[in-house]
């Protein structure tokens, strides 16, 4: 069987781990599960809003798991204090890396203040560009806060340097002779992603110089739930354990970031592991949302465009205004019924009154029949009424709420008895109303530090990474191959003809199928496949994967070609009588693919697959 590939060979690596003439698959396939026993485990968590870093030292675990440390970082505009500091990246002119977090806030905000920043690149919030997105390459560019582009993976890779070098200096302030090789670092992904948004962060990582054996990426809500199992969050007095985690149990882990909503379903092993039962799911209806539902209210008052000249002229204080709302959406709570008040900047009136002249912003609002008599403008301020400031919440509750209503129609989840509600926008007062209202019947743990579960559950992730012991496939994978043609069920473009024989080409050999529970780190399915020629001297698979549970052919609507891997088989003895057998491997949140040749075990080709080709 020879297929040509357009995707390119990735990391092509001929193996031969044998046992016993047995072929011990595991070799290979457990790299990534195995415990580094290092000195040191170092977790990024790279936010949507928010990033941050955590640590702690393998004696510290040892004696205490939920011993973390972690950095606090200082704002200068809002005067906001938080152990996560800001995800914005600032480039000078010439596109070199200038500063990231709360300091490239600040910097970019004073630039623009002197009206020296529109040369700058400035990017804030820009982690969602890697959501659900298609055709996702290393060149992919990415738009700056004024339309200007530059590779995302320059992007990426700044901030996560940044965060890496800033707690390398803390790390060595405790422990000073601490070298790389001591260190196994933690990189926080969104279960949801795809397949190439999760290399992509990994190739990001290690263009900073994180080596790749000693890099783990961990998904958020499976960091999160890891933490939560440490925490005292609900004691069961008959056996003195905690009830929502003991064996058997399951929960959904709802992981409410800045941009996503991430939600998975674990159940716990006898052994204490976590068994994903059904596929990481949800969306895009984060905290951030709230933001724009704001800035929406703002630019149907005064226009929008009022707020985009605004946002251009008077950078700095546009900026302070949206981290006075970050403050202030925080202490909103659904027991509120007084007036809100928000400061707005005079800069926002004065543009107003500059592109309407003759308007009167209190006569705009006073004549809204939307708002007539629960909002007031004033000066500098900005009153709401509370129905209308809580209102600022209902399109991202109702979307969160409206989705896992759905998963509990699921089989797998309608037993589920407890929600571990979990991420930055969990410490909302509104988000928890929502959920424990629609939800009254089961358990909703919000843990004290939600905001931090993630981050502090990467670092448990890297000292115990096969704490995960099965996933459930969030896609269907398999190789292209060749069948004997059958002219009742394939269409004649399928034919092929080699050697006098009627091939159809391009059926999709499923592997795992999307729905489908595999074990982490252990090989699936063994497919095994012969040559289609006898002087064939390689054998050739496609990798594919597809949206749905049984595509037919690699060219269905859906399928994507992942990459290939060849096997040499230069014994030509048998003929046809050849084959290979192959094997996919899901090791933490990558994928291997191994080959063995059927006449020779010790002969063996293993990729991890390339979604980035």
């Amino acid at each position: 069987m020879s297929l040509y590939m357009l995707s390119k060979i990735f990391n092509v690596h001929e193996h031969a781990c044998s046992k016993d003439n047995n072929i011990d698959i595991y070799c290979m396939a457990n790299q990534q599960q195995e415990s580094m026993s290092s000195l040191l485990v170092a977790a990024i968590d790279f936010g949507t809003t928010f990033s941050g870093y955590a640590f702690s030292f393998l004696h510290d675990y040892k004696r205490d798991p939920l011993k973390i440390s972690a950095n606090s970082w200082n704002a200068g505009i809002g005067h906001l204090v938080t152990l996560k500091t800001s995800t914005c990246v600032l480039f000078d002119a010439a596109g070199n890396f200038h500063s990231f977090g709360f300091e490239a806030e600040e910097k970019y905000s004073n630039l623009a203040l002197d009206e020296m920043h529109h040369n700058r690149y400035y990017f804030r919030r820009f982690k969602m560009m890697l959501y659900d997105k298609t055709e996702l390459k290393r060149e992919t560019l990415i738009e700056d806060d004024k339309g200007k582009k530059m590779e995302a993976m320059k992007v990426f890779s700044a901030a996560i340097g940044y965060l890496k070098e800033h707690l390398h200096s803390t790390c060595k302030r405790q422990l000073t002779d601490i070298e790389d090789s001591d260190i196994t670092w933690v990189l926080t992904v969104p279960a949801i992603w795809t397949d190439p948004s999760k290399q992509f962060m990994r190739e990001a990582a290690e263009k900073v110089g994180i080596s790749r054996d000693r890099l783990v990426i961990a998904l958020e809500p499976e960091a999160a739930s890891l933490y939560c199992m440490h925490l005292p969050v609900h004691k069961d007095s008959e056996n003195s354990t905690f009830g929502v985690f003991k064996s058997g149990s399951k929960y959904m882990v709802v992981d409410a970031g800045g941009g996503t909503i991430d939600i998975t379903v674990h159940e716990v092993q006898n052994d204490r592991t976590l068994k994903e039962i059904y596929k990481a799911n949800g969306g895009d209806w984060g905290g951030t949302k709230v933001d724009a539902s704001f800035k929406k209210r703002l630019a149907f008052i005064v226009g929008n465009d009022v707020i985009n000249a605004f946002n251009t002229n008077h950078r700095y204080d546009f900026l302070e205004l949206l981290t006075d709302f970050e403050v202030k959406k925080r202490t909103i709570k659904p027991s509120l019924t007084e007036k809100v008040t928000f400061k707005v900047p005079t800069t926002l009136l004065q543009t107003f009154h500059e592109m309407h002249p003759g308007s009167n912003i209190k006569d705009v609002v006073t004549s809204n029949v939307r708002f007539k008599n629960q909002l007031a403008w004033t000066g500098d301020k900005l009153r709401m009424e509370a129905q209308l400031t809580k209102a600022l919440f209902d399109e991202s509750c109702k979307k969160i709420v409206d989705h896992m209503h759905q998963l509990f129609r699921h089989p797998s989840v309608k037993d589920v008895s407890s929600i571990l509600l979990v991420g930055g926008f969990a410490e909302s007062p509104m988000l928890q109303e929502a959920v424990r209202e629609a939800f009254s019947e089961l358990k909703v743990i919000v843990p004290q530090d939600a905001g931090l579960a993630v981050l502090k559950g990467a670092v448990l992730y890297g000292h115990q990474p096969k704490a995960i012991s099965g996933r459930v496939c969030k896609y269907t994978y398999g190789v292209g191959t060749m069948i004997p043609f059958n002219s009742t069920i394939h269409p004649q473009s399928k034919k092929i003809t080699l050697n006098g024989v009627d091939l159809c080409r391009d059926k999709f050999s499923i592997h795992v199928r999307v729905g489908q529970l595999v074990k982490v780190g252990e090989p699936q399915v063994k497919q095994g496949y012969s040559v289609t020629t006898p002087d064939s001297t390689t054998i050739s698979f496609g990798i594919y994967t597809s949206n749905d549970k049984e595509p037919t052919y690699t060219t269905d609507v859906g399928c994507t070609r992942l990459g290939t891997l060849t096997l040499d088989m230069p014994d030509i003895s048998k003929g046809k009588n050849r084959g290979a057998d192959v094997y996919m491997t899901f090791s933490g949140t990558e994928i291997i693919v191994t080959a063995v040749d059927q006449n020779d075990p010790k002969r063996i080709v293993a990729i991890n697959v390339d979604f980035l080709g």
